[in-house]
């Protein structure tokens, strides 16, 4: 499949790829550290896909690039560097996944809202807050956002929109409730409680099929969402 360069690619970048630190790879491409120009960055690699998921990997990385040209600007959310049709680079945020530093600050809640609502105040919805390797700690203590390949797009701020919004909020505040749950206000717990309609369908109907397959086909398993890494 050919790659259009001309699409986001900023002039002046050079591909270096010598050395690449694999960060995860499975059936939807690669993922890696890499250092271009003297500058270090992420790279997802669509190229890497089996054939049978190369368009959800081609669209996937499609809706991160635009996701991310709407955000840009936002502190906490990567840059885009480039997407050319096979590979997205986007800047490397140094930081540990929520997983691994189990923040209990309360002031990393109150900037991941504010976070938040920058992202829907532009347009967009993350909508895999749920994976807690998407949130960041920064080295100062300060919340970052990353991998939006489910991110809505759309722009449109609609019902499904606010439904949507919302998740993303409950999902936070399910993080909270883990590690810093004395800090929950009453109003958060009444969202806590009251998933949203498509929310109580969705666990109803089609999560366990979505495990399933996450789990046996990726290699996804729980709120880890790391994948494993193929031969």
């Amino acid at each position: 499949m050919a790659c259009n360069r001309a699409s986001f690619a900023p002039a002046g970048i050079f591909v270096d790829a010598a050395n690449p630190i694999l960060l995860k790879t499975d059936e939807l491409g690669r993922i890696e550290i890499v250092v271009r120009d003297g500058v270090r960055m992420i790279r997802r690699d669509v190229r890497a896909a089996r054939w049978w998921a190369w368009l959800a990997a081609h669209r996937a990385a499609a809706r991160e690039a635009r996701a991310l040209v709407r955000l840009a600007g936002i502190d906490g959310v990567p840059a885009l560097l480039g997407w050319d049709g096979c590979e997205l680079l986007r800047s490397y945020i140094v930081g540990a996944p929520m997983q691994q530093a189990r923040p209990r600050e309360r002031g990393y809640y109150r900037d991941a809202l504010r976070l938040l609502a920058r992202l829907h105040r532009r347009g967009i919805v993350h909508n895999d807050l749920a994976k807690e390797p998407n949130w960041l700690v920064r080295a100062d203590g300060r919340p970052a956002l990353v991998d939006f390949q489910l991110a809505w797009t759309r722009g449109r701020r609609g019902r499904l929109f606010r439904l949507l919004a919302r998740e993303d909020l409950r999902h936070l505040l399910k993080h909270k409730r883990t590690y810093c749950a004395e800090a929950l206000s009453a109003r958060q717990r009444a969202i806590l409680d009251t998933p949203a309609p498509p929310s109580r369908l969705w666990r109803a109907t089609g999560k366990r099929l979505y495990k399933l397959v996450a789990r046996r086909v990726f290699g996804y398993w729980d709120n880890e969402g790391k994948g494993r890494v193929r031969d």
